[in-house]
Order: C-alpha cells, then structure tokens, then sequence
C-alpha cells in the first residue's frame, strides 16, 4: 500500500521508525510536511496538492499532527478523508483530544474515573475552587499545554490562590485539579491501538521536587504490566474518545486509575525503549486490516 505519515519533521524518533516499519513490511511510505499542504476544495473532487503535485495515491495516512498546528493539521487530515483515504487517527478524534475540558467531559460521562477537576470562568472564588477538588496542594493546568508545559503545583492554599488569580488576570483560560499524592511523581502511559493495549510504560519524575513525570521534563519510563482495571481504563478511554491509536496516561490511586490525558499523537522512542516492543509495526497491523478492505473494495470497482 502507498502510506503517507504526517509529519513536520522527518527526523523524529516517532517518524523514522513509522517509516522503518512500513517499508519493512513491503509498503511504499513518504513523509509528508502537513504544513505545506494546498487544500483544493471542490466539488465532489476534493484534493490535497504538496509542492506543486496531487497526492491521490496514497490509501492510508498516519497523522502525527503537533498541537501548536492542530488546526491546520486536522484540515488536512479532513480533507484526506473527504477523498476516502484511511487514516489512523480520524480529524474529529484528534480535534476532540487536544480540547483537554471537553476529552475531560467525554471520560466522566462515560463513567471513568477521573482526578476531581474544576473549570470556571474567571470566578473569584479561588478559595473554593481549591476546596472544590480536595484542598490544597493543587494542580493548575492550561487547556492547552502539552509535554508537561503549562502544568503548576501549587503547594499550599495563598500560592494557589496567586496561581489562579494570575492566570486570570492575564484572561487565560486554566482548570484546576486534585493533587493525587500517593502517585508520588509517577503515572502510567498506555499505549492503544485498535482497542488493544500494546504496551505500556510507568514515567517517574527523577528531578527532587518535580512531579512531572513527562519525558521531556526529564522523567524516567519503566516497563509495566497493566492490571485488569487499569487495562479496561485505557482501552474504554480511547474507544470513547474515537481514537484508533492513542496514549492514554493514569496516575495510580487509592480508588484505581485516574485518566489525566488520552494523547492522539503518543510518541514512540519512550515505550519502545523501555519494552523492547516494535510499537511501529502495530500500526501497520491496524491499517492492513482496515485500509486493505478499503483498497481490496477500490480495486474491484476499478478492475
């Protein structure tokens, strides 16, 4: 099959190995700048032109859309679809991910379980916002942060309460949540794909005083082996969120997984070094068995 990976940088971890995988199991792979995608938007003839040529050949794409770009990255993916084109992460999904108050709404009524959180707009009554979710220490979060950036603990009740009211005073939009102690700098990242857990990794923050376990702020991953709650956890998280591939992250409780994020762009260098898994080829195992009907039906109707 020809599969394009969306990617802004072709030398990302995540990307070459994409790449690898595909071209091992005989696909023909191209990394694709979503940025640089020229929307065509006509009817019944949708198209996506990249420097100066159509891409109509392609019969599934992998988004790996960043979340400064999400915008324009799901036009593009959006537009692929419009041409009937598989793709691993769907437009909607990826729109719905990226809005941490709306994923957070989607998880509750589903009925899993969350850190208790609290968004408002602009309220005064910082005092019990805080008491809201348990009291302080707290955790202040932007809507839109990402890899562990725009995440503050505030440790004690006055400097919440300067947290907040700062961030409102510059009108930014923030939710609040409970501070789950006994994760003790830890949270647990599942890796999904096609309603199955492939692997999953535990991240501890190293650094004395952080409790950031990301990666990218210098946390350590572990393998792990998921019990049964924390596995259904993650496989009812990404099936409610739409999402074929995803990085579900939980922080371990004394009531049982709490889901504090579902990524639909997870990266690769971390759980694949930690597990020693091929992560990359199980995305190619979920696009053969969807995108390969799809060409199998496409290349009936043109014989």
């Amino acid at each position: 099959m020809n599969i394009g990976i969306l990617s802004r940088n072709p030398k990302l971890y995540s990307t070459q190995r994409l790449k690898e995988a595909g071209e091992k199991r005989g696909h023909k792979v191209e990394i694709i700048d979503h940025m640089k995608c020229v929307l065509l938007i006509e009817k019944k003839n949708p198209m996506v032109w990249y420097n100066g040529r159509r891409l109509d050949y392609f019969d599934a794409i992998i988004p790996r859309i960043g979340a400064s770009v999400t915008f324009y990255g799901a036009a593009v993916v959006r537009q692929f679809e419009m041409m009937k084109v598989f793709t691993a992460v769907e437009s909607q999904a990826l729109i719905r991910s990226r809005d941490k108050l709306r994923s957070l709404q989607i998880l509750s009524r589903a009925g899993l379980d969350l850190p208790k959180t609290i968004f408002m707009d602009y309220s005064k009554d910082t005092e019990g916002v805080i008491e809201a979710v348990g009291g302080a220490p707290v955790v202040i979060k932007l809507l839109e942060g990402t890899q562990g950036l725009g995440v503050v603990l505030a440790e004690n009740k006055k400097a919440a309460q300067s947290v907040i009211e700062a961030f409102h005073g510059v009108k930014t939009r923030i939710i609040v949540q409970e501070f789950v102690k006994e994760a003790k700098g830890a949270d647990i990242r599942a890796f999904v794909i096609n309603g199955e857990v492939v692997g999953a990794i535990k991240r501890q923050a190293t650094r004395e005083g952080e409790f950031r376990s990301n990666l990218h702020r210098g946390g350590v991953a572990s393998i792990v082996k998921l019990d049964r709650h924390e596995r259904h956890a993650a496989i009812e998280a990404a099936k409610k969120m739409g999402l074929g591939v995803a990085g579900v992250d939980m922080l371990p409780s004394k009531r049982g997984p709490l889901i504090v994020e579902v990524n639909s762009s997870p990266g690769l260098e971390g759980i694949e070094g930690a597990t020693k898994l091929d992560i990359a080829s199980k995305f190619y195992e979920y696009i053969e068995q969807h995108a390969g009907k799809k060409k199998i039906q496409k290349d009936k109707i043109n014989a």
